[in-house]
């Protein structure tokens, strides 16, 4: 691989675009985006619907492949690297839809995280003994995530916001550096946004996180940057404040939000 980065102001950056563009059959969807993403912050990425937040995403985690440009993490050039490899490099995504198992339990859904971690994915014939000795390091992760009540629930009794947590928690599982999270309050209501977004802040601690969220309370309050999209294209990018105050941004985006 490639390395890119040199000075120290580079090595401030765990994750760079350069010139990302994608095609789909003579449409352009994401145009010459150009992202630093800063080590240890929480990076909204926003827009309005169309905007092409959630194809970046996939071009980052690999599910699509780019058209041009380059993508950089930690430094080294992952453009072409595969998407089963991306999460061992420690980039791991949630999804907007809710992906947990729903008749396993919470515990167990996040066991079935770890044996990934620990390289036991094909071993779920074995005795229910051998895997329960990852129970404390799934029941670790749950009380993280305000979980360790709910443990033996199955995943389908639990609140959309829950959920939510609970996906956070097996995404937690894989050790990841740099999350993505995709629409982590969609379709909740005012008590699970809450939940989720002091979550959010919780597990950001010691972790970078880039995120696509429509809510703007939620990224004026998290966000230390955000990068604005506009029809594939980068319209803008700053603090809330400064990006809030942007006529294009208020004209493409703030607008359509608030009416």
């Amino acid at each position: 691989m490639t390395t890119f980065f040199h000075t120290a102001e580079q090595r401030e950056y765990i994750l760079e675009t350069v010139g990302l563009s994608k095609e789909f059959r003579g449409f352009v969807a994401i145009n010459q985006v150009d992202l630093k993403v800063r080590k240890g912050t929480i990076h909204a990425l926003i827009g309005p619907n169309g905007a092409g937040k959630t194809t970046v995403f996939n071009l980052l985690t690999r599910f699509l492949k780019e058209t041009a440009g380059a993508i950089i993490y930690k430094g080294r050039d992952i453009t072409h690297s595969r998407a089963d490899s991306i999460a061992r490099l420690g980039i791991v995504r949630s999804f907007q839809i809710s992906s947990v198992f729903p008749h396993l339990t919470v515990r167990e859904n996040v066991r079935v995280a770890l044996q990934r971690k620990h390289g036991m994915d094909m071993h779920f014939w074995r005795p229910a003994r051998e895997l329960n000795r990852l129970n404390r390091e799934a029941d670790a992760l749950l009380d993280e995530v305000g979980l360790e009540s709910f443990v033996n629930l199955q995943a389908v009794e639990l609140s959309y916001g829950r959920k939510r947590a609970l996906e956070i928690a097996t995404t937690l599982a894989l050790d990841p550096e740099l999350m993505l999270l995709d629409e982590p309050t969609q379709g909740m209501g005012h008590e699970d946004v809450g939940r989720i977004a002091d979550l959010i802040r919780k597990v950001a601690a010691n972790r970078t996180i880039l995120m696509v969220e429509h809510n703007l309370d939620v990224v004026a309050n998290l966000s230390h940057w955000i990068t604005v999209l506009q029809r594939g294209e980068v319209l803008a990018e700053g603090s809330y404040d400064e990006v809030s105050g942007n006529p294009q941004v208020i004209e493409a985006y703030m607008g359509t939000a608030h009416g």
